[in-house]
């Protein structure tokens, strides 16, 4: 097969949570453990930190990347979902794996996968813990897909587990309070291995807190301990919290020599030494254009805070979501004075603009329908001026389009 031919199989053969749904779900770890197993458990030959949370478990994932490349480690990095290319779930020191590498390791595996009926999630765990363990990284940062204990990358053992924030994502599968949430997430801590938690929540404290003195483990939340004005070049003032975690995340790998040079100026170089796309990111000026993957309630909250300290003449939101979210719980976080593009992403869970434009009146929000993401921002670039600002967000699916 070609690597188109691969991506083809992989997509459709076997249903991917990002593209179908919760019919794609498959809440057990009896596959991933045995597919580990014929694949010689390579997840036990090289390092770790695991990184869940709701919002900003991305971000965390690049910037602990790039200061350990920073450090000179050879650094595995396993993040969801792509923008632009599958391999770029699957990189060392920035560089995604080869398309050879994912040809061979599908058409190798291919018997195996069809016969146990692996999720498209499951494989790639599998895929991208045998190519660290050939490439013999030094450490992985491997970021969890959905929630924490029943997910595929749940089987590794850790240098130090970092949890960013807990939002109300995902309900349908993870529960419907930040309790319950919370109580998914902290399935990745592992017995006595450490535990960062980045954000403090009244709701969740307790819950990290006793689960982590049950299994042991030392717990630092990262809001206790002294702060440094570290910049980074991840755009967006709501990456300050995300670098506390990350900072006492890597405060925590004893075995690996990090100086301060190397945070500092892992933490300035994340894009150039991760390629790490759509946060915060600026497309073009004049008229200033930003996109944004954020996509649930918390996320979007830090974002629109973002926007609102924006000099502009007029705001223009290009807005797509997916049909599994609380959209109607996101528009009310939306300001009213802008010029809306409502906008479809191109995947089976897109949501219908005719949908999202009757959900947005409900929360006094007018706007005009466009059939694809690329329309609806041609459509606000015709009607912005040099001194407005243009944001295109409300899903991963939607900044994919246009990155």
């Amino acid at each position: 097969m070609t690597y188109k031919e691969t991506l083809e199989w992989m997509f459709s053969q076997l249903p991917m949570y990002q593209q179908k749904g919760i019919v794609a779900l498959n809440a057990k770890m009896d596959n991933i453990i045995e597919f580990c197993s014929l694949l010689e458990n390579p997840e036990r030959k090289f390092k770790t930190i695991h990184v869940a949370g709701t919002n900003g478990k991305g971000s965390c994932s690049h910037m602990l990347a790039s200061i350990l490349q920073e450090a000179g480690y050879k650094v595995g990095l396993y993040t969801s979902p792509h923008l632009k290319d599958f391999r770029e779930r699957i990189k060392i020191n920035g560089q995604m794996a080869s398309e050879k590498f994912v040809i061979d390791f599908i058409s190798k595996h291919k018997s195996f996968l069809e016969y146990k009926k692996l999720s498209f999630f499951e494989m790639t765990v599998g895929m991208a813990f045998s190519y660290f363990a050939e490439e013999k990284v030094d450490i992985a940062i491997i970021e969890v897909g959905l929630g924490g204990r029943l997910d595929s990358t749940n089987i590794i053992i850790p240098e130090v587990s970092l949890i960013t924030n807990i939002g109300l994502d995902h309900t349908h599968i993870l529960g419907d309070t930040i309790e319950k949430i919370a109580l998914e997430k902290a399935g990745i801590i592992k017995p006595r291995v450490p535990v960062v938690i980045s954000e403090r929540q009244p709701e969740t404290e307790m819950i990290f807190t006793l689960i982590a003195h049950q299994l042991q483990s030392e717990i630092i939340f990262a809001d206790t301990l002294q702060e440094r004005n570290y910049k980074t070049d991840l755009l967006g003032e709501y990456q300050k919290q995300n670098v506390r975690g990350v900072v006492a995340a890597i405060q925590q790998l004893g075995a690996f020599n990090v100086t301060e040079k190397a945070i500092t100026e892992g933490l300035q170089k994340v894009i150039s030494n991760t390629g790490l796309m759509g946060r915060w990111q600026v497309l073009q000026e004049k008229p200033m254009v930003v996109c944004d993957t954020a996509h649930n309630k918390e996320g979007l909250h830090y974002v629109l805070k973002q926007i609102a300290k924006q000099r502009y003449e007029q705001l223009h939101m290009v807005l797509g979501f997916v049909n599994d979210k609380d959209v109607k719980g996101v528009l009310e976080l939306f300001p009213k004075e802008a010029n809306y593009y409502f906008v479809k992403p191109n995947i089976p869970r897109g949501m219908d603009v005719g949908k999202l434009s009757e959900l947005a009146k409900s929360q006094g929000i007018e706007g005009e329908n466009f059939t694809s993401v690329d329309a609806g921002l041609k459509a606000a670039l015709a009607n912005a001026k040099n001194n407005d600002f243009v944001y295109v967000g409300g899903s991963t699916f939607v900044v994919a389009e246009i990155v």
